[in-house]
This record gives C-alpha cells, structure tokens and sequence, in this order.
C-alpha cells in the first residue's frame, strides 16, 4: 500500500493530444510517475471503471480530465471523478472551453448522425442504421452510450477547480500544475493555471506591430511567406494573439504561424470568439461598407475562426436548434 498522493487522468471527447502532451514531459515524467501514486489512466494503463467505484469519496488528490462532453458515458465518469477526488482539473481547450468538438454545435445530433451514417459519401448504409442506445439480438442486450446534441464543457456538468489551457497544454504548465497540486500551494479554486495576460505581450514580434494598423486583405498562411520578425497581423495574418492567453511560449508564432487561439480568453474576457472578432474588426482599414466587406470576405469561416475552440462556452452555447439543417 502506497501513502503517495493518487492521481487519474481520463479521456472524453478529444483528439488524444493532450494525453501525449503528459508523455511530452519526457524525463519529467518519470519524476512525477515517482512522486505520485496514478490510480486511474485507462488510456495507457489497465485500470476499470470498478476501480474508480471502490475508492473512498476524496482518496484521488487530483484528476486531470481532457476532452469536452459529448456523451452520457463521459458525463457519467466525470461526475463519478468528481465524487472521488479532492480536486478536479479541465485539461486542456476541450475540457475547459469544449473545444473543436464543441464546433459540432452548429448541428444536432439528428444532423450528425443523417451526415455520418447516411449520406457522406462513402457510406453504404441502404438500412438507415444508426446507432441505439439499446439493441438486443441472440438473447444478448447492448447498451451504448448517449449522444447529446449539445457538446459542453467541463464546468457545465460539474464543478471543476482549475484549468489547464491548451490544445494541447505545454509540458512547463503541467509540470507546474502538478508542482502545485504537491506542494498545496494552490491559487484561488477557479483560477486558470497559466498567465493571466495577451499572448501579445510574451511575443517577440510585438514591437513590430504598428500602433494604427490598418489592414486592406486578409491573407491565409499558404498565400505568402511570412516574414518570421514582423507581427503576424501586420502582414495581414489572421492573429488571435490579442484575444488569447499567453503562457504557450508563442510556440506557433515561433513557427511562423498564427496563433489559432488555443489557451482561450484571459480573465477580464467573457467571450473569446467576439473579443477576437472586435479586435479584429477595428482593424479594418475602410470606410466604405462595399470595401470592408472585400476585406472581411478575406476570413472564410469567421465561426472557425473566432470560436474554434470556445463555441460551448460562449455566449452562444450552440445554434439554434430551429435554425439547424441537415445535409442532404
């Protein structure tokens, strides 16, 4: 029997970037492996949902939770999570804000479903099946998880104490986080743990960025080399540095590419998507609406852009569902 401090990780609705983002630590990974007693990571180890079922309510000190939620099953462990640990974290631009999952809330699940298993084009469904929550065949039933229409995030279902930004976190915040969470030196529950200020301001571009810029085109990364000294927006870049919470290192800017907005909206932000849309949009360099419509025809998919990662826990929550097509 260890006395260790236990810790779980678990996996809903996400691409698995953020598990390989815990394995990104490298050799501070076997410190922590050390330091730590991991009970529940079913991703990489053997563990069961039972396993989770027979602790003491409050025996894990912290679990990571990654993804949005998407389904009953996921909701389900979450709360089950939540009961058995002392603190719970979102981990991740998914848990935290829902996410690119989350930009399934311009559909309803009978969209997504008539799309994935009827019509898209290489599916050969003559039946019409779609997935039951409950089948019985052969004197053996099946029960699968439910499918919401609406993705959520991970405070929408539960409360959760501390966020972790990122798609996917870097391995400086969550070796951070951890530290924390061993040493009890916490901040305030609620706090997101990563600086609380632009992204703008720990770019090393940021001192070439105009004071009255004016932007006349929008411009896609494939459509121009990008100078790698001059900021991104100057060059007519669509940057959410502005709008977005620094403590990424600006690796993408690092990489001559524009942040997408992954570590979501500083504290004094209620609403990312519109915050970057504003900030943009006073950008503009026309007066005439003939001419700020060319410019903005320069950004293809405004939604996906401004809210790729924060649909769910905007403002808008989803689209209306009385307003939603199917794809026929």
């Amino acid at each position: 029997m260890t006395d260790k401090p236990k810790v779980a990780f678990y996996w809903c609705a996400s691409c698995g970037g953020c598990e390989e983002a815990v394995v990104d630590l490298a050799e501070e990974l076997l410190g922590v492996a050390a330091a730590v007693d991991i009970v529940f990571w079913p991703v990489a180890l053997d563990f069961k949902r039972a396993d989770v079922e027979a602790m003491e309510d409050g025996e894990i000190l912290a679990t990571f939770v990654n993804g949005a939620i998407r389904t009953t099953e996921q909701e389900e462990m979450v709360h089950l999570l939540r009961k058995k640990s002392k603190v719970l974290v979102a981990f991740g631009a998914c848990a935290q804000l829902g996410g690119i999952p989350g930009l399934a809330n311009l559909w309803d699940r009978e969209a997504i479903f008539e799309r994935a298993y009827l019509t898209s084009p290489t599916t050969e469904n003559p039946a019409g099946t779609v997935p039951l929550t409950d089948y019985a065949a052969n004197g053996h039933r099946i029960q699968l998880p439910g499918f919401y229409d609406t993705v959520m995030s991970l405070d929408q279902v539960t409360q959760v104490d501390y966020a972790v930004p990122g798609c996917a976190p870097t391995p400086n915040l969550i070796a951070a986080a951890v530290g924390a969470l061993l040493s009890g030196d916490l901040p305030p529950l609620g706090t997101v743990l990563a600086p609380d200020v632009a992204l703008c301001s720990e770019c090393d571009r940021r001192d070439t960025k105009p004071e009255d810029l004016h932007i006349t085109a929008f411009k896609r990364p494939h459509e121009i080399i990008a100078d790698d000294e001059t900021c991104l927006l100057a060059q007519g870049l669509l940057c959410l540095g502005p709008a977005t919470r620094a403590g990424c290192g600006a690796q993408c800017i690092g990489a001559n590419m524009p942040c997408t907005g992954c570590f979501g909206p500083t504290s004094r932000v209620h609403d990312q998507g519109a915050k970057a849309a504003s900030a943009i949009a006073s950008l503009v360099g026309a007066d005439d609406p003939a001419e700020i419509e060319r410019i903005l025809d320069g950004i293809p998919d405004p939604i996906g852009t401004f809210y790729r990662y924060g649909l769910p826990h905007s403002l808008m929550v989803r689209r209306r569902q009385d307003t939603v097509e199917t794809t026929a």
